[in-house]
């Protein structure tokens, strides 16, 4: 039975949050429904920001993008993914969710299809050039789908600039509620006849129906008083001022304006924009804001400026009390320094003008704008977080745990000042100061003999395994060489904004500016997803100055990826497989080094290179971060599956030769002979730990490793440090080892940054790290 579109008891459309605090990428917006949902934009982190507030993907019904770039769809490949894992991913199934957007979203799934399922993206919808009414390009058994639009009929129109692609045209959405029915004047009902009250709610539905007392038929215009007009909601992205000019001259918006003669019918509540900040502020686009009288302007991408409260409250609890305990390897994640100072990211200051009034706030975080009931029509900032800071987290964890402050002053006392005629170590970084006492029976090697705190610092990003929880973003992991730049190993969504969250907006960028190369370890999502968004962030950061396209390795699927995904926008990067940075191909170019031609100091992404071109570029990037070698070495997980060695040239101390440092990520994998090998006298192994020991089937079934065979792994080869990572995101909390093993490794967690001289005492943090999480089990 079709239900009938009138029915919908609560209706609303509702900031969600995502990037409001980090600015690396567009908010979404929910339109929200009874019995359908849109979501409008799926940037990074929206699969994390709906698990930490109870959002259900899985009743999402429709996708809406105002744009095709990495700002706005970069959660979309791993939103997809879920959602087929929920519903089982049958091409069959009608429960597939619908993706909109503009003509080059086929540019995006093309890309796509290189890791995501041919079947998960069968339902995607392009919206023509000319614009039109979203459910009109619907093939026609999908128009015999009663179950949608029966709340909303929304309708499009697409800005695209004369001087821009087409890959820059931006869509508006116009959302305009079904009129609800007006109610039976019973004084005519009675006249006509009327008293079966059955027949009084036939005539409401818009049944017509014969009169109990007079020979006649009664239709619902004869009895019914006129319709209460549907609100109408406008989501608006305007990326640049020309956008805005087209957005300013368009006529096909002219009967939503306040001077419309079918204005009476068409009258806006609601306009959200998604238009950056300083497009906001142009001339232009207030002078359009100001056709609208009586719409509430909402304003997602302007910056609240000295907002202290996170989006993301459960991971910030868990870093704050980290930092609590041990600030030498997790920082302060305070969330004011992640705001920019710039004036014009700061929240639009929309005054009344004189000839016409404007009602505009800045979002906040789950902010509602209710459109059912009619009663309640306008602002609910029911759903909007309290303030929390670091202080409300402290207190929580010494209320749960009263001996955590004696247990942060046993650990600060691991780190002790140099002493004075200790002239290398003079050189700090705050109050960290290098670690001198050697924890455990395994000797101390040479490479770490009076290394200083500027050489090397190994930041995670994500720990997490599959998708991103509340708790761990998924696999990324910063490089740290300080003045040389920095190298990302994995990239996994939302790698971007964890960098703003250990180093700030304008730290971050520098980090991006000054990366020297990428490497990817294999083609799941979850270990590349953030990739576009970095790169695209570097291309704009250097688009003034004269710079060289960054090396991207990885396996050949990432490539083919990569080769689709420049369709849609530049990514100014250069392509190197895994394969071609194996041990032996380091050996035969070294082999054959005189008799090649040595590689031009400029390359540019048009330019046609060989993998040994590639090779040598790569080892000069490398010498210029105080590196010998990246090697990528093959593993046993799913095919073209790799880990990766990063060795350091040697240094001089005090007129002696002291050895590189040796530092080995494990990728995704089972354990393996390739992994023991490349490990042999690492100084650090990173490996992964997804399952807990009781899951050795499941491990294998998936082809991951247990933490006992990951630190059996880190046994055999001699590694001096073993770093777990990669967790399981049912577990985020601290697993049980053994007193052999907790002498040699750490837990990694999100945004733990491990400086090379701290290497010596690491071990000992890990109990503390368990009496801190000794009430998650």
């Amino acid at each position: 039975m079709e239900r009938n579109k009138d029915q919908n008891t609560q209706a609303y459309v509702q900031i969600l949050g995502t990037g409001m605090d980090t600015q690396e990428t567009s908010p979404s917006v929910l339109l929200c429904f009874d019995h359908e949902r849109f979501i409008f934009n799926a940037g990074e982190g929206l699969q994390r920001f709906c698990m930490e507030y109870k959002i259900k993907l899985s009743q999402i019904d429709h996708i809406c993008l105002t744009r095709v770039c990495s700002e706005t769809t970069g959660g979309l490949p791993g939103l997809l993914l879920t959602l087929a894992g929920m519903k089982n991913g049958s091409s069959e199934s009608d429960d597939h969710v619908r993706i909109w957007g503009p003509p080059n979203l086929d540019l995006l799934v093309n890309a796509m299809k290189t890791y995501v399922p041919h079947a998960v993206m069968t339902k995607k919808n392009i919206i023509p050039q000319s614009g039109s009414a979203l459910a009109s390009p619907l093939h026609a058994e999908e128009l015999r789908d009663v179950e949608k639009f029966k709340a909303v009929s929304i309708s499009v129109f697409l800005l695209s600039p004369t001087q821009f692609s087409s890959n820059d045209t931006s869509i508006v959405y116009i959302c305009k509620l079904h009129d609800i029915r007006g109610k039976v004047d019973i004084v005519k009902a009675k006249a006509y006849g009327l008293e079966d009250k059955r027949k009084l709610g036939q005539l409401q539905k818009g049944i017509s129906v014969k009169s109990d007392l007079l020979d006649i038929e009664v239709h619902p215009d004869d009895v019914i008083g006129p319709p209460i007009p549907g609100p109408i909601v406008l989501i608006v992205d305007c990326p640049t001022e020309p956008h805005a000019q087209e957005l300013f001259s368009a006529q096909a918006l002219d009967v939503y304006y306040s001077n419309s003669e079918s204005n009476s019918t068409n009258v806006v509540n609601c306009i959200i924009h998604l238009s950056p900040a300083t497009v906001v502020n142009s001339p232009v686009y207030e002078k359009w804001m100001r056709k609208f009288d009586s719409a509430q302007h909402i304003m997602a991408r302007a910056t609240r400026k000295h907002e202290t409260t996170p989006i993301l409250a459960s991971s910030a609890r868990i870093g704050t009390r980290l930092h609590y305990l041990c600030p030498q390897l997790f920082p302060d994640p305070s969330f004011p320094s992640v705001h920019n100072d710039d004036d014009d990211v700061a929240a639009p200051n929309i005054k009344v003008p004189v000839e016409g009034s404007v009602c505009g706030i800045s979002a906040e975080n789950l902010l509602k704008f209710a459109l059912r009931p009619p009663r309640k029509l306008g602002l609910d900032r029911s759903c909007v977080q309290n303030t929390m800071t670091s202080s409300v987290f402290i207190e929580e964890l010494l209320s749960e745990i009263p001996e955590i402050a004696d247990a942060a002053k046993s650990i600060s006392k691991f780190w002790h000042k140099p002493k004075e005629d200790e002239v290398e170590l003079s050189d700090r970084q705050d109050s960290n100061d290098v670690v001198t006492e050697e924890p455990s029976k395994f000797c101390v090697p040479k490479c770490l003999e009076n290394v200083q705190r500027d050489d090397l610092e190994i930041v995670f990003l994500g720990t997490g395994s599959s998708i991103p929880s509340k708790y761990r973003n998924v696999s990324s992991i910063y490089v740290n060489l300080f003045s040389k730049g920095g190298l990302l190993l994995d990239c996994g969504e939302g790698t971007l904004a964890q960098l703003k969250r250990r180093y700030g907006i304008s730290g971050a960028d520098s980090v991006v500016r000054n990366l020297k190369c990428i490497w990817i370890s294999h083609i799941h999502a979850d270990h590349h997803a953030g990739l576009a968004r970095i790169l695209a962030l570097r291309r704009d950061l250097l688009k003034e100055v004269e710079n060289e396209p960054i090396l991207v390795i990885g396996p050949e699927k990432v490539g083919e990826f990569l080769k689709e995904y420049i369709k849609l926008e530049d990514l100014d990067m250069l392509f190197l497989d895994c394969w071609s940075t194996t041990r032996s191909k380091w050996d035969n170019m070294e082999a054959e080094d005189s008799s090649l031609q040595p590689c031009s100091k400029k390359l540019k992404p048009s330019t046609p290179l060989d993998d040994i071109a590639l090779l040598k570029h790569l080892r000069k990037v490398l010498g210029e971060a105080g590196l010998v070698r990246l090697i990528s070495f093959p593993v046993v997980h799913c095919d073209d599956a790799f880990g990766v060695i990063l060795e350091s040239a040697d240094r001089m101390n005090r007129g002696e030769v002291v050895p590189g440092w040796k530092v080995v990520y494990s990728g995704d994998t089972r354990p393996c002979s390739e992994v023991i090998n490349a490990s042999l006298g690492a100084t650090i192994l990173i490996h992964e730990a997804t399952f807990e020991d009781g899951l050795v089937e499941e491990a294998i079934a998936r082809n991951h490793s247990t933490i006992k065979e990951a630190l059996e792994v880190g046994d055999s080869a001699g590694a001096y440090r073993v770093i777990l990572t990669h967790f399981s995101q049912r577990y985020p909390k601290v697993p049980a080892l053994d007193e052999v093993s907790m002498q040699r490794t750490c837990i990694a967690f999100d945004l733990m940054s491990v400086n090379l001289a701290d290497l010596p005492v690491l071990p000992k943090v890990l109990p503390y790290l368990k009496l801190l999480f000794r009430n998650n089990g």
